[in-house]
């Protein structure tokens, strides 16, 4: 692709960026330790569920030396309902790291915990203004029907293609800006069903658009076929508090989480009946969880007795949560 027609992409973008977009809490900041906070979150999850989280986390951890000051479990409960908790332990960890200034190149970006290439150029280019193009499922839609490949994106090679197509394609006098607008033409405009072609800035360049294939591009690997599984909890509460039990440190999910019992796990349990059932997703599973609302005369290790008052500052799993919300029990 010429340089001429690579400049008239980029101005065209870039024109239809600066007249409107999301007005997104991230992007109100050019602080490196916020932007690195919310390209963390935005990892696998969509911008829409991360704008409370993100609001929460910074009122309880406005910057970097505040983060490293406080416990894993703090920073968990923070986290709690996000999921990918991974994400927020690598947090924490970097966070120790950059007390005394965030990294502002590259590659020592790069080398924080929890952090990739595409995490790694959002906040150099955001943040610094350096010249790295991001690849993200979004670009790689805009990037596909651009030039109506029809490579299988999920295969590495099609990636590596791809990324150096964005770099070649990016503004170097405003990078992040660049980057932005092209994650947002991919969220908002190049949808993976529908694009809405006749509002984008880019259709009259867009091959795929041209070749009537929009459709057809990109290819992706089939999912996996859902596994749906039945599932049940019990809730016991007494005086005020309720019954959990604690994940150990090592374990291979959810590490340090409390949760919730299932009725084998509550030897004794008397008078149980059914406050109802909700669904929950991870990845290709599909759980409905019933929940029990029951009474033990005393707990028995590993279970503990709780403060209702406490829950709100522990890092409770997801499915609990759900589940001591359909109890009548605000955690």
């Amino acid at each position: 692709m010429s340089g001429v027609r690579t400049r008239s992409i980029a101005a065209k973008l870039l024109r239809w960026y600066d007249a409107g977009h999301r007005n997104l809490p991230w992007r109100e900041s050019r602080d490196p330790y916020c932007i690195w906070v919310s390209e963390i979150m935005l990892q696998q999850t969509r911008a829409e569920a991360v704008i409370p989280y993100y609001a929460r986390f910074l009122q309880r951890f406005p910057n970097a030396a505040a983060l490293a000051r406080a416990s894993e479990q703090s920073v968990l409960a923070c986290w709690s309902g996000l999921g990918y908790y991974s994400r927020a332990r690598n947090l924490h960890r970097a966070a120790k790291l950059v007390v005394d200034g965030f990294p502002s190149d590259y590659e020592c970006i790069r080398a924080l915990p929890g952090v990739g290439d595409y995490t790694a150029a959002a906040i150099a280019s955001i943040a610094f203004d350096l010249p790295y193009a991001v690849l993200d499922g979004n670009v790689m839609r805009v990037i596909a029907r651009l030039t109506n490949d029809a490579a299988d994106i999920g295969a590495a090679v099609t990636r590596t293609r791809f990324r150096e197509v964005a770099q070649q394609r990016l503004d170097g006098r405003r990078p992040g800006a660049f980057n932005q607008a092209l994650m947002e033409l991919g969220a908002t405009v190049c949808l993976p069903r529908a694009p809405r072609c006749a509002t984008c800035p880019l259709a009259a360049v867009c091959e795929a658009h041209q070749h009537g294939t929009t459709a057809a591009v990109p290819v992706k690997l089939r999912k996996m076929a859902p596994v749906k599984i039945a599932a049940q909890v019990v809730v016991v509460p007494r005086r005020g508090s309720v019954l959990l039990w604690q994940r150990p440190a090592d374990a291979r999910r959810l590490a340090g989480f409390w949760e919730l019992p299932s009725a084998e796990q509550v030897p004794g349990l008397q008078e149980q009946r059914t406050a109802g059932t909700f669904r929950h997703t991870i990845t290709c599973h599909h759980y409905e969880v019933t929940v029990l609302i029951g009474r033990v005369a005393r707990a028995v290790k590993p279970l503990a007795w709780v403060p209702i008052a406490r829950l709100e500052s522990l890092p409770l799993s997801t499915t609990a949560r759900k589940a001591l919300r359909l109890a009548g029990i605000e955690a």
